[in-house]
């Protein structure tokens, strides 16, 4: 009887391994806390995916004013507007901690969208998920007191409540940096901390530890605090 022939078992695109591992016009890099990953005005020429850790993206005004405009973790993308044509960087990106971060150059990047269609529909998948959450931000800072903006922040930041994340993950932000990212003054983050802290939201020594509870602050039609002036 004749050697059976193995079959052989196709296994599906995994994403996150593709991403996980070096090649043409890609590469996997180390950052260190506080690294700058790119600078605001650098050529754009690469995206990058957050293989671990998180990254904050700021953009700083033709007055020299800085404003953080998003805190993004592990499985997000950024620098991806180079895709469509973006020649110069118009934000800049630091890494929070120590992160694991893969690049891909522009063309290597359009070649995997093509030819994986399984890298593809992550990719949009991705881009879907983005856009629902500015949507979201939006809303947010157009209809909800900066109480409701601060706790919704902390949620997210820690992985828990409205965005359904996992375990809660302690945020190590400044004050400084939760009140540009909600848009009000650190003197009402400070006010609206110490309201969550005795009334056992959160708790804070260096860094802040968010409890599931601060969720009643967003279930309230009526938040317990003042309008910014």
């Amino acid at each position: 009887m004749p050697n059976a022939v193995p079959l052989q078992i196709e296994q599906a695109f995994d994403p996150r391994n593709f991403l996980g591992r070096v090649g043409a016009g890609k590469s996997v890099e180390r950052y260190a806390k506080n690294q700058r990953i790119y600078s605001q005005g650098d050529v754009a020429d690469e995206i990058f995916f957050i293989q671990k850790g998180r990254v904050k993206i700021t953009v700083l005004s033709e007055h020299g004013k800085e404003a953080v405009v998003g805190i993004l973790e592990e499985g997000q993308f950024f620098g991806e507007a180079c895709i469509e044509g973006e020649e110069r960087r118009s934000a800049a990106s630091l890494a929070l901690e120590d992160c694991v971060i893969t690049s891909m150059t522009r063309p290597a990047m359009l070649a995997a969208l093509e030819a994986e269609p399984g890298f593809s529909a992550f990719f949009i998948a991705y881009l879907l998920s983005r856009n629902s959450r500015m949507e979201d931000d939006l809303i947010d800072h157009l209809f909800n007191c900066s109480e409701k903006r601060l706790a919704r922040l902390l949620l997210r930041l820690a992985n828990s409540g409205v965005e359904g994340g996992g375990p809660s993950i302690p945020i190590t932000l400044s004050q400084e940096t939760l009140a540009e990212m909600i848009g009000t003054t650190r003197s009402r983050v400070s006010f609206f901390m110490n309201r969550f802290r005795k009334l056992g939201y959160v708790d804070y020594n260096g860094k802040i530890e968010v409890r599931a509870s601060l969720q009643d602050v967003m279930l309230r039609e009526k938040p317990q605090c003042e309008e910014d002036a």
